[in-house]
């Protein structure tokens, strides 16, 4: 069904189509700049403060589907007759995307008032809607910028609302960021950092470094995990847990994750060949078909035997898209690289992904294992993650292991391998491989590298 109806606009404004949303009959984005460039215009010589916001709903891509897209539509058009019907008569709402709506409060003036006003939009979103016999809920996200100056345009007080509801989804659902001073220096520094890094990918200056995983009942060494490392020569040493997540949300993932690999690659075909390599993958790189084939492809021209490799990935990862995931994955184990399941337990997945996925190991995360020694439910359910892996013919590798004592603990549950501080920090190339060489042939135990 189509429903058109007010767009919540002031009486007499045109309703030229190409200023509406066909599907719910609001105003689309052309409509929602318009409104702003005016209202700009007319507070140019007092520009006395107003609110813009984006609304984004949370978890609507399930929805779709779960009930299909003609559910999808409908629903979306309920959520535009309630954000209507809560307009007063200066406010403006618009639908400018698949799941977001933009509203403008010509008279709230203060961020107390906006974040309020905002937080009552996401409470009426938040009651069922009818879906034929069935019912559905939603959340929603609100970003605000709040317009104090008349150098201010459309587009930048736009752009910081969806920076702030970026901050928001980041948050958690149902939250209300308005942007703020601090927001602002945040997304230079970010800018700053994206810049540097996509020199540094192009510069190749990214390294691998390599902590140990080991035999836990042995101590023996049985490979090394990848971690990527970054020192730039304005910004100093970058946390990864700093320039990965820009990397993944400024496009620039791929390119770092294949120089990574390249290096690692070479690296570790000085490595005794009893020792494999084990490589993370982001969740932008497996929705992206071309993965598999950058990775082969980096094999080849390295001369790195595919059956030395593991990819580690999340559970995070295989929700965005699993079918996606799953191809990739098959495609990788067709030629011998094994797959690992990493941070196993505090991911979005559930029980059955193991069921649907074909894993050869999997990652007990670090936040059950440093609870180990005191936590009884920790125990049980690391106890219960090595039953199931035992029954799934599944290899299990423990992070985050740092105390003599945990090790122990993990070797009488039954763990085989482990992986943290205790056996080794990450270090570069040249000290792995000087560590290899000054090692026992064929005894490669653990000493502090």
């Amino acid at each position: 069904m189509q429903t058109t109806f007010g767009t919540g606009q002031a009486t007499g404004e045109s309703t030229d189509l190409a200023f509406t949303d066909p599907l719910t009959g609001l105003g689309n984005h052309r409509r929602f700049f318009d409104k702003v460039d005016r209202l700009i215009s007319d507070r140019a010589d007092d520009p006395a403060p107003f609110t813009v916001g984006i609304l984004d709903l949370d978890g609507f891509k399930p929805i779709n589907d779960l009930f299909g897209h003609k559910v999808g539509d409908e629903i979306l058009i309920q959520v535009a007759m309630r954000l209507r019907a809560s307009m007063d008569s200066h406010s403006t709402v618009c639908r400018i995307g698949a799941d977001e709506y933009a509203f403008l409060y010509p008279m709230v003036f203060s961020e107390e008032a906006a974040a309020e006003k905002s937080r009552t939009l996401i409470e009426i979103l938040s009651a069922p809607y009818d879906v034929g016999e069935r019912t559905a809920r939603l959340s929603a996200s609100v970003g605000c910028s709040m317009f104090y100056s008349g150098d201010e345009t459309t587009e930048i007080l736009v752009g910081k609302a969806e920076t702030a509801l970026y901050h928001a989804k980041r948050s958690g659902r149902g939250r209300v960021v308005v942007y703020s001073r601090e927001m602002e220096e945040a997304a230079k520094r970010v800018t700053h950092i994206e810049q540097a890094l996509r020199r540094a990918v192009s510069a190749g200056e990214v390294e691998p470094h390599f902590q140990p995983i080991v035999d836990l009942r042995t101590r023996r060494i049985i490979g090394f995990e990848t971690l990527a490392r970054w020192t730039d020569r304005d910004l100093g040493s970058v946390p990864a847990t700093v320039f990965i997540p820009i990397a993944e949300e400024r496009g620039i993932i791929g390119p770092l994750s294949q120089l990574v690999l390249r290096k690692a690659a070479e690296a570790a075909r000085s490595w005794p060949k009893d020792l494999f390599l084990s490589f993370n993958l982001s969740p932008s790189q497996l929705v992206d078909q071309n993965t598999g084939l950058h990775i082969l492809a980096i094999l080849d021209r390295t001369g790195f035997d595919p059956r030395r490799l593991e990819i580690e990935i999340t559970e995070t990862g295989l929700m965005n898209d699993p079918a996606s995931a799953e191809k990739i994955v098959e495609n990788l184990r067709r030629v011998g690289i094994r797959v690992s399941l990493d941070d196993f337990g505090t991911g979005q997945s559930s029980l059955g992904r193991l069921r649907e996925f074909h894993f050869d190991k999997l990652k007990i995360d670090r936040a059950f294992v440093s609870s180990i020694l005191d936590d009884r439910p920790s125990e049980h359910i690391i106890r219960a993650i090595l039953a199931m892996c035992e029954g799934l013919g599944m290899d299990v590798v423990a992070e985050g292991i740092e105390q003599e004592a945990q090790a122990e603990r993990l070797v009488q549950f039954g763990c085989a391998g482990g992986q943290g501080f205790l056996f080794g920090r990450p270090v570069d190339a040249d000290a792995t491989l000087g560590y290899l060489r000054d090692s026992f042939r064929g005894a490669l135990r653990v000493k502090a590298i």
